[in-house]
């Protein structure tokens, strides 16, 4: 090693000081990374290879938890099923929907910064409010929804304790909640230029050719960060579910979720618990990945070729 090459890597005073006043200042974050991120996701892998109850030492067992599920658990079949079944339907059609109402909004409407904060309302409302919103309206006996179409002579509709209407409810109602992603499509319909509608109308373009050849593809970099935001969402739900249906009725709506946090937190299977989220994680990288991979075909970025 040469004598040049080892001057240049001493640090003269000043930067070593420098260098040690700012990872003391930034030591807070770099230790709560470490113990909060780092050592759980080192410490699940481990423990997905054994059985682990949380009251007796983890014992190494390979690969027989991830067999286990994958091969012999009745439940793990439904329970991908009903996810999928949610996630297909309930990511596109939220995002559908946000956008609509987003495009609405936009437009010159009578009170729409009222109407902005009535449809963002949900959004920031906590769940358990909106599952006992959701619980008194769709209640058989007294709930609103039901009285209403009592009303109107139509019959009563067991939404959420009839296993055939569970998924599509749940579904419907994460339509409703889309405040987030309709803020987010607002902002980038705001900023579509101007100039291109101008020059579609010239061009003798109606409302919707409007519609369908300049706003969408202008928005379609946001509706791919909406729709991948909702997938993920979407394997991972588990707080409305939960707290209206409980996996039920009949296992209908027994998300993921809820089935890993059975697992760890009711029958105290950490190790199974373990592989069934590196399981999800596989899917969720796996769906991403198609996502991003088919975007190439209907995405536009703007002054692309």
């Amino acid at each position: 090693m040469s004598a040049s090459f080892i001057k240049r890597l001493q640090v003269p005073p000043s930067q070593r000081r420098s260098l040690f006043m700012g990872l003391l200042f930034v030591s807070p974050w770099i230790i709560g990374f470490l113990l909060f991120t780092v050592y759980p996701l080192v410490a699940s892998i481990y423990y997905s290879f054994t059985r682990y109850d949380l009251l007796r030492p983890p014992v190494f067992i390979g690969l027989k938890n991830y067999t286990q599920i994958l091969t012999d658990d009745p439940i793990f079949p439904t329970v991908v099923y009903n996810t999928l079944y949610y996630v297909i339907l309930s990511a596109p059609l939220g995002v559908v929907a946000a956008f609509l109402l987003a495009t609405l909004l936009n437009t010159k409407i009578f009170a729409r910064s009222m109407f902005r904060a009535i449809f963002f309302f949900p959004a920031i409302v906590p769940a358990i409010v909106v599952a006992m919103v959701w619980q008194f309206l769709l209640n058989v006996q007294y709930g609103a929804i039901n009285a209403t179409l009592q009303g109107l002579g139509l019959p009563v509709v067991p939404f959420i304790s009839n296993p055939a209407y569970a998924k599509p409810t749940l579904i419907g109602i994460h339509m409703w909640a889309q405040g987030s992603a309709m803020v987010i499509f607002l902002a980038t319909l705001q900023d579509v230029p101007r100039t291109l509608y101008e020059a579609a109308t010239v061009d003798g373009a109606n409302a919707f050719h409007k519609f369908w050849h300049v706003t969408i593809p202008m928005c379609t970099p946001v509706i791919l960060f909406n729709l991948v935001m909702a997938f993920i969402a979407g394997f991972s739900n588990f707080t409305l579910p939960w707290l209206l249906t409980r996996g039920g009725p009949n296992n209908a709506t027994e998300f993921y979720a809820i089935f890993l946090y059975r697992n760890a937190f009711q029958y105290l299977r950490m190790g199974k618990a373990a592989a069934l989220a590196w399981i999800l994680f596989v899917i969720v990288v796996i769906f991403t990945v198609i996502l991003f991979r088919s975007s190439a075909r209907w995405v536009y970025y703007g002054g692309s070729d």
